[in-house]
């Protein structure tokens, strides 16, 4: 505990903005090459006075073989700001790092020796299982009461999935987030409007309908999750639920609006049923929220790219197309541009979406994918394999770091060659216009890069309470 505020916490947005640049940059990474070796949390040096600007500068492999490092996040964050449940002396000190298969949970302490963090608690799935009713851990965030992480399933593998606490000090779990979950089945992604008393949370499918891959019967049959629910934040309560439609299958990651006023969010679709395209939807309150009711609209459409089937995986052959497969989105910390990872196609794009109803594309770039296998200047004319994944964010939004894998048992299907793990940056001006940096370029060797954390905070490790 500290005496004073810790001072990587920032009541808004506009000052987060003003942090210092991070130097390290923490990556949660899978072992999928079949060797029987565990997981490992690896660390970048993202520092670009370093002399070892992009390599890899310390690593914590973990005690078990076979968790699936996915998700990951930090134990505390500015939303610890909150005049109704303040924690200003809890400090951005410890990773919470959970294993998605597994279903343990691994407490990393960063704070002695940030390029050698340490393991300091591991807490196992049956304790897990126990206290919350829940399995499959999958993402964190730091609240003002605790650390939330959401989970896909129960520990039989089916549903429901929901949310569960942590407590702040000894991260022993407390128990299951929702008093009334209403219609609420899947889970998957969640996040806060703080100002708003509302949380927002997304739909994937439980652990037996993603751990062995994608299911083109439950595909096609529109079984994935397709609705967005809104809760009660402070009662806990499900409020109502925002049904896309069948055909818009897996609808994941959610960005909400940074500023504390404001009540909309972006999230991400994997795939339509009708033609492969990704989309992107918008929810919000219409008049003003006078009603208190939310709508949610698709602002952005990705299509698919024509392809020759002996170009494509046997799981995409018969539809003569490589599908983008959005698998994350990113929102930059002053809310002006949004990030677009399309897996497929091997694509980062990027959207200036200072009006969030009408998105305009303003940046592409091309690293990887199933068909193209873009090279990056750091290794011109080499052909890269898996594509755009996990995107992170610096608190000024000058800098973008992503990764090229999604989930194992999902890269065997779509680069059946096996997946080479990379991490790439993108620079960003001060007028918005992006390109890679020929620099950083993160060989993880025989491990695959999943999410990125920055060291002292990024555009998706907090949420903020005053404008």
């Amino acid at each position: 505990m500290l005496w004073k505020t810790d001072p990587t916490f920032y009541p808004s947005p506009k000052l987060a903005m003003q942090a210092p640049a991070e130097k390290l940059a923490y990556v949660a990474a899978l072992n999928a090459n079949g060797n029987h070796q565990p997981d490992a949390l690896v660390v970048v040096d993202v520092d670009r006075e370093s002399d070892k600007y992009g390599q890899i500068v310390g690593r914590v492999d973990m005690p078990n073989v076979g968790d699936e490092l996915h998700h990951f996040g930090w134990n505390a964050c500015s939303s610890a700001l909150c005049p109704y449940a303040p924690h200003p002396h809890v400090e951005r000190r410890y990773l919470i790092v959970p294993g998605l298969r597994s279903s343990r949970i691994h407490v990393i302490d960063t704070k002695d020796n940030p390029k050698q963090p340490k393991i300091v608690k591991v807490i196992e799935p049956k304790d897990v299982a126990e206290r919350t009713g829940y399995s499959r851990p999958h993402t964190i965030h730091c609240g003002p009461d605790g650390i939330y992480l959401s989970a896909l399933g129960s520990p039989s593998g089916d549903g429901p999935g929901g949310i569960f606490a942590l407590d702040h000090y000894n991260f022993e779990p407390l128990g299951r987030w929702e008093v009334d979950r209403g219609p609420q089945y899947f889970g998957y992604d969640f996040a806060w409007h703080l100002g708003h008393d509302i949380a927002v949370t997304s739909e994937w499918g439980t652990p037996n309908m993603v751990e062995d891959g994608v299911n083109p019967e439950l595909l096609l049959g529109g079984k994935y999750g397709h609705s967005l629910h809104i809760w009660d934040l402070r009662k806990r309560r499900h409020l109502q639920a925002l049904d896309l439609g069948a055909e818009q299958q897996m609808v994941l990651e959610l960005r909400a609006a940074h500023d504390p006023t404001k009540a909309y969010g972006f999230v991400g679709v994997v795939t339509s049923l009708k033609d492969l395209s990704s989309s992107i939807w918008l929810w919000h309150r219409p008049n003003g929220g006078s009603n208190g009711k939310f709508e949610v609209k698709k602002v952005i459409e990705i299509p698919a790219e024509p392809a020759e089937p002996s170009q494509l995986p046997p799981l995409l052959q018969g539809f003569k197309a490589v599908p983008p497969l959005l698998t994350d989105i990113n929102l930059s910390v002053d809310d002006r541009f949004l990030y677009a990872s399309c897996w497929g196609t091997g694509e980062m794009r990027q959207y200036d979406v200072s009006d969030p109803f009408n998105p305009k594309l303003i940046g592409s770039v091309h690293v990887g994918g199933i068909v193209r296998r873009a090279s990056h200047p750091a290794k011109p004319g080499e052909p890269l394999n898996g594509g755009p994944q996990m995107v992170e964010i610096s608190r000024d939004g000058r800098r973008v770091y992503f990764t090229n894998s999604l989930y194992a048992a999902w890269d065997k299907q779509f680069y059946p060659d096996g997946i080479r793990g990379w991490m790439v940056k993108l620079d960003v001006a001060q007028d918005g216009a992006i390109q890679l940096d020929p620099k950083l370029f993160v060989d993880f060797g025989d491990l695959r890069g999943h999410q990125v954390k920055l060291q002292g905070g990024d555009a998706s490790s907090d949420f903020y309470c005053y404008p």
